[in-house]
């Protein structure tokens, strides 16, 4: 008999002290590792990085979605090693390797996993633990989220090995002998405008939206995960940090509704786009300021000029956002630059659209610099 995660008694594989709403389905059993070979929040590191590295993604639209690869490289971040691999395994072969190795961590299809509610609903690569328990399959998966299908949770399951998939990735992963190591933050952007507008512009409005929802999903939790490590090795996140996390769940929750809308013959809601290409923006000022010099300067030069704090700055989607903003400002700050900088705008590009984010801002610097 198959056992549901209700039902399934705990054999102590689903690591209770991992933050499982912030990781996605290929990190979330890399951190029940983690966490069982190093300790509590050694998962954490696995959000040191804030990424926003759009790659080409499904229906010609640009995904944030990290590679699988990309993401098993982490596994140096949080104190494991790679002992072994395989690819392309099927069940039979499975048990042996379980048998001999002992717990695996496998990738394969959440389409052919009966212990998600994707089972038979949509194909998705996905990670999850298993172990020998008898002659049977015990499996474990941290992965939790919300689905049109149902709540996926945590859990264990035992089953036959002829229930499990295909597996596409199978790994032994162990405790790295040095340790976990003690990683820093940092940053990774790629170009905003683009990825947005590729959105804005996709002739299939479904495919778009619904794609969209997952990319938001993703970036929401990237960035609790990133707080998250920030507090756990004793940093301070950025002020501003919990409004934009709030703003980042509205979007995913926008993204979904859109989608939803179209999907039954509606009207798209018409703010979604700018919307999303503010955050955005904000995003990149917020996580990635205090590891940009330039944009340093930028912001303390502004909020000299407005009057306010860099926090506040930083936790606004434009400067007009910010109460008493007025366009005689935008001349200081333009002859402000100038003078610390030791520059002079090309004429050309005092453009408003040019004057009114902190990015554009950089921008505008980064080509004074340049010639």
């Amino acid at each position: 008999m198959t056992l549901t995660a209700e039902t399934a008694p705990s054999r102590g594989t689903t690591a209770g002290t991992v933050r499982a709403e912030l990781l996605d389905c290929v990190q979330s059993n890399l951190a029940v590792l983690a966490d069982r070979f190093h300790g509590p929040d050694t998962h954490l590191a696995l959000g040191a990085t804030v990424r926003f590295a759009p790659r080409p993604g499904p229906h010609e639209l640009p995904t944030v979605e990290p590679e699988a690869e990309h993401q098993l490289a982490a596994i140096a971040d949080i104190g494991l090693v790679e002992r072994l691999r395989r690819h392309d395994v099927p069940p039979t072969e499975l048990a042996a390797l379980a048998a001999a190795h002992g717990p695996l961590y496998v990738m394969a299809d959440t389409y052919d996993m009966p212990w998600l509610p994707y089972h038979r609903q949509r194909h998705m690569q996905h990670s999850y633990l298993v172990a020998a328990e008898g002659d049977r399959a015990l499996v474990s998966d941290a992965y939790h989220s919300h689905t049109p299908w149902g709540l996926a949770s945590p859990g264990e399951w035992v089953l036959d090995w002829a229930e499990l998939p295909q597996s596409s990735l199978v790994m032994v992963l162990e405790r790295a002998a040095a340790g976990a190591p003690d990683v820093g933050p940092a940053g990774e952007y790629g170009d905003v405008d683009a990825y947005a507008a590729a959105y804005a512009d996709h002739p299939d409005r479904f495919a778009a939206l619904d794609q969209l929802t997952t990319e938001t999903w993703l970036l929401a939790r990237s960035r609790r995960l990133h707080a998250e490590f920030l507090a756990a090795t004793g940093r301070t996140p950025a002020p501003g940090t919990d409004d934009h996390l709030k703003r980042l769940d509205r979007l995913a929750e926008q993204a979904f509704l859109a989608m939803r809308r179209v999907q039954r013959g509606r009207p798209e809601p018409a703010r979604l786009t700018a919307d999303l290409t503010d955050a955005l923006h904000a995003d990149r000022a917020l996580f990635d300021a205090p590891r940009n010099p330039l944009r340093e300067t930028v912001t303390e030069t502004v909020a000299d000029i407005l009057g306010i704090d860099t926090a506040a700055v930083l936790a606004a989607p434009s400067l007009t956002a910010v109460p008493g903003f007025n366009s005689f400002q935008v001349v200081e700050i333009v002859e402000a630059l100038e003078e610390r900088l030791g520059i002079e705008f090309a004429a050309e590009d005092l453009l408003p659209e040019n004057l009114h984010r902190i990015d554009d801002l950089c921008r505008l610097v980064q080509s004074a610099q340049a010639r």
